[in-house]
């Protein structure tokens, strides 16, 4: 889930709407309304709780999925979340129905876009009456949380605003970079007076090629190849694929995934992917295969060698202890038995091994005279 509390931006995450989730009104009576947090689903635990917020500020006093409230607060809004999710509020209401109150929704609460892309923010406001004047405005908070509300102007060019529509004001952003990644809030300004709401979480990703189970791969195994966002795009997403620069023939409506199965040494080569509805791609990745039979030429090659080895040992080993059987009869027959002057076979057989292993002091003095 894309958090607002999500400090990397490279951090992958989930988009999950705000249209699980909403508020129903249910006249009470002449004066009171009654207000339902309904999830699009019925819930499995039947001790979920509630919050509840009046003007976005949390009512401390409830946690039922029912909150109760009179009609004639006509400046009010209110939404909910469920305990535990705070960061994913509904959609605001007013306490009558002809929404009479400063309220701020938008189309969409979670949006994942393309690196180099564009994207609209839209919102949805309503106020009471006709304020004599309504200044509006968009703000930019980052999510690593560590600095304040940045103003957003159309004065850096790839930013443009629209408010020709009746109670929506729309926020275009062009060229989108991996710093726009924030949370964007729309505010209502009155003179003396403003409204600040929950905004509306946007992620930048870029797209990267991963490959399953790796890079490098041998003749005859599935390799599956990903067209990889940090977060699932926002829109219904087509994907391209090229080997070697060039545009694989597939079907369409092709899928993030690309399966090679079984893989070939045909299919080696540099992978890179794109979104069908963007001029936009993922820098290339290498897929190396190694023909079946090389591979087997070189594990046979690798036991052949041990083996040599082994045998090399066992014959280095089995003369050795010849030799010491035969020094040791003799110098008892002479009745001269040196100590001191017999190799131990350990050590014939690690120089035979290792012929780069340390020489004896006696050795070395040998040299030098």
């Amino acid at each position: 889930m894309c958090s607002k509390n999500q400090k990397s931006v490279d951090e992958p995450c989930s988009i999950t709407y705000p249209t699980e989730l909403y508020v129903e009104r249910t006249p009470v009576d002449k004066e009171y309304v009654r207000l339902t947090c309904a999830p699009s689903c019925p819930l499995t635990d039947p001790k979920t709780a509630y919050r509840w917020y009046w003007n976005e500020s949390p009512y401390k006093y409830s946690e039922s999925q029912n909150f109760t409230v009179p009609r004639e607060y006509r400046f009010n809004s209110y939404s909910c979340a469920i305990k535990g999710h705070e960061d994913l509020h509904t959609a605001q209401v007013c306490s009558s129905k002809d929404d009479s109150c400063f309220s701020v929704n938008y189309v969409r609460r979670r949006i994942c876009a393309l690196q180099g892309s564009s994207v609209t923010i839209i919102s949805e406001y309503s106020y009471p009456d006709s304020p004599p004047s309504l200044a509006k405005f968009w703000y930019k908070i980052k999510r690593s949380g560590g600095e304040a509300a940045e103003k957003v102007t159309s004065d850096s060019g790839w930013v443009e605003y629209c408010d020709n529509l009746k109670n929506r004001y729309t926020l275009t952003i062009n060229g989108l970079q991996k710093d726009d990644t924030a949370e964007y809030i729309f505010r209502l300004m009155l003179p003396r007076e403003e409204f600040d709401f929950p905004g509306v979480t946007l992620v930048v990703s870029g797209l990267k090629v991963r490959m399953t189970p790796s890079a490098e791969v041998t003749e005859g195994q599935r390799v599956t190849l990903t067209c990889s966002t940090s977060c699932p795009l926002t829109d219904d997403t087509n994907y391209l694929w090229y080997l070697n620069s060039r545009p694989l023939t597939l079907p369409e409506n092709q899928t993030k995934h690309l399966v090679l199965d079984p893989v070939s040494s045909q299919h080696a080569g540099k992978y890179s992917c794109a979104v069908k509805s963007h001029s936009i791609s993922s820098s290339e990745k290498t897929l190396t295969v190694t023909s079946w039979r090389k591979s087997v030429a070189i594990m046979n090659s690798v036991k052949l060698i041990l083996l040599l080895l082994i045998l090399s040992a066992a014959c280095l080993l089995y003369q050795c202890i010849r030799k010491k059987k035969s020094v040791t009869s003799t110098a008892e027959q002479s009745g001269r038995v040196q100590t001191g002057q017999d190799l131990p076979c350990e050590s014939i057989l690690f120089k035979a091994i290792n012929p780069a292993a340390p020489r004896e002091p006696a050795e070395q003095q040998e040299d030098i005279e």
